[in-house]
């Protein structure tokens, strides 16, 4: 993703990018062993970005259930590691993996990473507001007066940027709704399936007063997105592009976001 965390940098988050990164892709897959595809285990890593990825979650989340399925839909086998995002941008630029599930493509990114149909996910950046105190949000200049909740150290949307609004800075999207619920901030901006998220697990009994506005400020496709320096990458792309296809087709893909991203 460029994902929306610059602690990220992918996933949500720009993932992987720079010419010392593709200088120790290459070197790695220089030294690598062909393991005819068919007959491998793609190798897959992950960060915590529920309700997307995520080690606890069901099936690790909406993004690894359908990365997962795609990949047996196309005759592989799937290990995936969870880790923190240093060491997963470390692990991948070392060669470890085959490829990263939950991420945005740039323009950056695309030198060290190919990127095959995207996840059927879309990330909606967007406000949330509370019951009762509706706004009209498709026209950002009309917020100007309105006290407007952010992360720290979050990349939020260059159409939010760009509007230039006051924010209000919290420390994570936790604390963000909760001073939204408490009416310290006018609006929260948050990504819909993370506010979904927190507001079925640990805010439930602010979920009654708090509601989503539409239009989203930007709406990015979910990829998994998969190495460009190792020797079977580009038959890799090409299977999982089938695998998706196929899962598509079967109508899996659907039930999966139907189970899993009911936001979606």
């Amino acid at each position: 993703m460029i994902s929306r965390r610059r602690s990220f940098s992918l996933l949500l988050a720009p993932w992987l990018s720079g010419p010392a990164l593709a200088s120790t892709l290459l070197n790695a897959a220089a030294n690598a062993a062909v393991i005819a595809p068919s007959h491998r285990a793609v190798r897959m890593v992950a960060t915590e970005f529920p309700p997307y990825t995520g080690a606890k979650l069901p099936e690790g989340g909406v993004a690894t259930a359908i990365t997962r399925a795609a990949w047996a839909a196309a005759g592989h086998d799937m290990v995936l590691e969870f880790r923190p995002w240093a060491r997963a941008v470390a692990e991948f630029q070392q060669g470890e993996h085959d490829g990263v599930i939950a991420a945005w493509l740039s323009p950056e990114r695309l030198q060290t990473m190919s990127f095959p149909r995207d996840l059927g996910i879309t990330n909606r950046i967007g406000f949330m507001a509370r019951v009762g105190h509706p706004h009209k949000v498709d026209d950002l200049g009309t917020l100007k007066g309105l006290r407007i909740g952010t992360v720290r150290g979050y990349a939020n949307p260059e159409r939010f940027e760009r509007a230039r609004l006051p924010v209000e800075l919290a420390m994570d999207d936790l604390n963000n709704l909760r001073k939204l619920a408490a009416g310290r901030v006018d609006l929260a901006l948050i990504d819909k399936g993370v506010a979904f998220f927190l507001l079925q697990t640990q805010l439930g009994e602010l979920a009654p007063a708090l509601s989503w506005c539409e239009p989203a400020v930007a709406e990015v496709p979910l990829y998994t997105a998969l190495s460009k320096g190792r020797p079977h990458s580009p038959a890799l792309l090409e299977a999982f592009n089938k695998g998706m296809a196929e899962i598509a087709s079967n109508g899996q893909l659907q039930n999966l976001l139907h189970r899993l991203a009911s936001w979606n």
